[in-house]
């Protein structure tokens, strides 16, 4: 039984058999303000049902064959297959709909059905805000899941035209990808959609607030509109964000040489949103927490930017040209997020030129987590089904594609990729691809033979390191130079073997500049690198710097080594290097060290402390302070992590005291002292500055700051129900709604742990944001003992979760319920236990194993820095 899932052979063979033309699809959302026509235990706890009509016109190769059109609902009423009924009791199970004696040629298909709101984030999403108890509808279909919402053949290589009509409730706004329509009694029609994939159609209904403008260039019009509820309409900073989408517009037009593809660009701030952003074509919809109701720093509108930037990218490369089947979705995301970088960096007028620095030191931070589990895989996975896909949306996916498409940029030439691109775009406008047919366009415009490139990068897992080997004479002149390639073996359980890679790098050589403190860049030496030894013959009778740094420029994707005495240099003097790029490729080989057991979480405490302060970019600030809190909960010696937590706090509340008033580090360092404020002392300040005893020069304790004050105090006992109730009185919005559930899953008491645990577990009613919050609440740091018990209990409630929830809410689940905090033998062994008998689906039991060994190298790492002590 196939259940929800799809094979690649079986949609190959459907692709083979079928052309889809069109869809017409009507929705009765009339309902949707009282939870629907009905209430079903189907409908996903989101509320009820609505009626779905759906006519598809197809064409087929073979007379009398046999197809399946997906539907996942409670009820199908009628099923017509060329005028013929169908009896839905023996066409439609498992998902899909039979599709017998199919004639040659064209045939039409109508399918009534009830379809099921869902409070899941999938299929369609039903929220009611506290606010203004009004609902707010919203699709998200990506991966298979418009197949919620009406009858479709859901696979990415079936595209065809789709037409909505709507009925909504009365004063409500229907938005979808083609431009929104007069309203004709509460009826919106939509004229149909150029032919794109069903996975990218949208609809967006309820009351919500907008703001229109429109990109103009050279005889050019597209309109432009943001979405976001009423209750978050006076923190919607509109400019700013049509500011970033007219930079985005510019540069990638020029770039990919080809018009943007649809008639109109709007983009929807939607609550209980499961991603950051979807690139619906035409109807972007972005997680409504990137309307910011409280000061963050610059760092967090520079990842918005990031997103807005990601899905227009995608209305190219995604939308207009798609790929056939899911193994090419990292080029998908991977080309989408290394061109939302590329344009940050280089659009005029840019605020992020430094956007490189924040692709260093986060996202190519979680493509080395990611590719050194056991679940890693080559860029370019084999996705057999939907279930690999689903829990493929990983750190290889996004940030080591990304990283790997940044060096073949450097290795072909940027003008040869774009040139490369706009070939591409201009061939397959509107139609499906292969990763071959992107390489081909740019085999042609470069001139290299990319094949061998693509098989060592694209084909196979792991990472490559590289380490300099460096001969100096009696007069610090350098006489041989080298860089040395290894392929440390896979982890346990990972398929494929070590590779050394071709590898595009720059070698920067730092000294010290005495006038002005900071270290400069003298020399650069750009090379490629192959095997395990390269020489490089152009440092050979240069000066030794201080500094050698290997991957200057972040150009390749490897952990880089610094030799010794760089190393001690750098420990002395790594916040004084003038540029941020070559610190966040320091910082991030320094964590990459901590993580591996090469360098004990107390030096890593240690180095992070003797340079932050002279760290001026907030994101390198912000990922130290997330890095460092993890060190010490997961790698330090267990008898010295109190110390150790100490040590860390003391520093954070000097550094907060210290900083310029009002400033952005000023704000990142009051979140830093909250999360492990521990001290009567300390957490008598926090309940001050609540309370607004006592004050900090600059420092405005907003909304979210509140919140972040107030789940510390929850966690360690300070704050029961009636002040985290009181402090829901003051906010009394969606988001106060699910920082109340963190802090009530976060207080220290047996109590509030079952409470948690059974609203999560034993309960399916909360919608995702809640259970990602109450989750968020319920595993502390602090409260390892409390939460011991609950690692029996996991394993054994996680599997039958995983078989009974949506893909979304039994991730959550699996992933933030594992007992990672129970960094133990034990652990691993019960978890190696389960595996060995509980016999989960391989997508499960890839979340676990991946979960495992976090464990493991927390173990590893504990006992390198318990060395250290002795």
């Amino acid at each position: 039984m196939p259940g929800t899932n799809l094979t690649r052979e079986e949609a190959q063979q459907r692709a083979k058999l079928l052309t889809v033309d069109s869809y017409e699809i009507d929705l009765d959302l009339s309902g949707a303000q009282g939870g629907g026509t009905s209430r079903s235990s189907e409908a996903e706890s989101g509320g009820g049902t609505y009626r779905s009509v759906t006519t598809v016109r197809f064409d087929v190769a073979e007379p009398g064959a046999e197809s399946f059109i997906d539907l996942v609902a409670p009820t199908v009423h009628e099923v017509a297959l060329n005028g013929d009924p169908l009896d839905p009791a023996e066409v439609f199970a498992d998902s899909r709909i039979a599709l017998p004696g199919l004639l040659e040629g064209r045939n039409v298909l109508r399918v009534v059905a009830d379809c099921a709101y869902t409070n899941t984030g999938e299929g369609l999403h039903r929220f009611v805000d506290p606010v203004d108890n009004q609902a707010y509808l919203y699709t998200q279909f990506e991966v298979p899941d418009a197949r919620r919402v009406f009858a479709s053949f859901e696979q990415p290589d079936l595209k065809a035209t789709f037409q909505f009509t709507v009925k909504a409730p009365d004063g409500w706004t229907v938005i979808s990808n083609s431009p929104t329509p007069e309203p004709k009694d509460n009826v919106w029609e939509f004229e149909p959609t150029p032919r794109i994939s069903s996975y990218i159609t949208a609809l967006i209904v309820g009351p919500y607030h907008s703001v229109h403008s429109v990109y103009e260039k050279d005889g050019q019009s597209v309109p432009l509109g943001i979405y976001c509820r009423p209750s978050l309409a006076e923190h919607l900073d509109s400019d700013a964000i049509f500011e970033v989408t007219r930079q985005g517009f510019d540069w990638f037009q020029e770039k990919f040489d080809y018009a943007y593809p649809f008639k109109k660009y709007d983009q929807l701030f939607v609550p209980e949103f499961n991603a950051g952003a979807m690139e619906n074509a035409g109807a972007v919809t972005i997680r409504d927490q990137y309307v910011f109701r409280s000061k963050v720093t610059d760092a967090a509108y520079e990842v918005r930017a990031e997103t807005i930037l990601h899905e227009l990218a995608h209305m190219w490369f995604g939308d207009l040209v798609t790929m056939e089947w899911w193994n090419d979705l990292w080029l998908n995301e991977s080309f989408a997020t290394y061109t939302s970088i590329a344009c940050q960096a280089h659009a005029p007028g840019s605020r992020w030129p430094h956007s490189w620095t924040t692709f260093a030191n986060s996202m190519k931070t979680w493509a080395y987590r990611q590719d050194q589990l056991p679940s890693t895989h080559p860029i370019m996975a084999e996705i057999n089904d939907l279930d690999d896909v689903l829990v493929n949306f990983d750190g290889i996916t996004y940030a080591k594609g990304a990283s790997v498409l940044k060096q073949l940029v450097a290795y072909v030439g940027m003008d040869e990729f774009f040139a490369g691109v706009q070939a591409y775009f201009k061939a397959h406008a509107y139609g499906n691809t292969r990763l071959s047919d992107l390489l081909g366009a740019l085999e042609e415009t470069s001139g290299r033979d990319l094949k061998a490139w693509s098989k060592a990068w694209l084909e196979t897992a792991g990472i490559n390191i590289l380490r300099p080997e460096i001969e100096t004479d009696a007069h610090g002149v350098i006489t041989s130079f080298a860089i040395r390639q290894e392929a440390p073996a896979l982890p346990t359980g990972a398929r494929g073997e070590p590779t050394l890679r071709p590898h595009r790098i720059a070698v920067g050589l730092y000294e010290l500049d005495e006038d002005s403190g900071k270290l400069v860049r003298d020399e650069r030496v750009e090379l490629d690198v192959d095997g395990e030894l390269t020489a490089v013959p152009q440092l050979v009778g240069k000066r030794r710097a201080a500094v050698v740094l290997l991957n200057d420029d972040d150009l390749s994707y490897a952990k880089v080594r610094l030799d010794e005495r760089s190393l001690a240099f750098v420990t002395e003097h790594l916040g004084d290097f003038e540029s941020s790029l070559p610190r966040a490729l320091c910082w991030a080989s320094a964590w990459d060290m901590t993580r591996d057991a090469e360098l004990p979480t107390r030096d890593y405490l240690s180095l992070v402390l003797s340079g932050i302060g002279k760290e001026s970019d907030i994101g390198v600030v912000q990922s130290l302070h997330r890095q460092v809190k993890l060190a010490i909960e997961l790698y330090a010696d267990p008898s010295a992590r109190e110390a150790l937590l100490t040590r860390w706090t003391d520093a954070t509340l000097a550094h907060l005291r210290a900083a310029a008033p009002g400033s952005d580090h000023q704000l990142a360092w009051a979140r830093a002292f909250a999360a492990t404020a521990r001290t009567p002392e300390q957490l008598d300040l926090l309940d001050a500055l609540l309370e607004g005893t006592q004050t900090i020069e600059g420092l405005t304790v907003d909304t979210e700051l509140r919140w972040a004050f107030v789940q510390r105090l929850a966690a360690v006992g300070r704050y029961d129900e009636a002040e985290i109730t009181g402090e829901y009185e003051r906010d009394k919005t969606a988001a106060g709604e699910r920082h109340a559930a963190t802090a009530r899953a976060a207080r220290p008491t047996e109590e509030a742990k079952a409470e948690a645990w059974t609203s999560v577990v034993e309960s399916d009613k909360l919608p995702n944001a809640v259970q990602e919050a109450v989750i968020g609440g319920f595993v502390q740091t602090d409260q390892r003992e409390l939460l011991a018990p609950y690692t029996e209990k996991f394993f054994t409630v996680v599997k039958d979760i995983w078989d009974n929830r949506s893909h979304e809410i039994a991730q959550q689940i699996a992933v933030g319920l594992y007992p990672s905090l129970q960094v133990s033998p034990e652990t691993l062994r019960a978890t190696d236990e389960w595996l060995a008998s509980a016999e989960p689906s391989a997508a499960l039991r890839r979340l676990i194993s991946e979960s495992r060994a976090g464990v493991e190298r927390a173990l590893k790492a504990q006992a390198a820095d318990a060395v250290t002590a002795r």
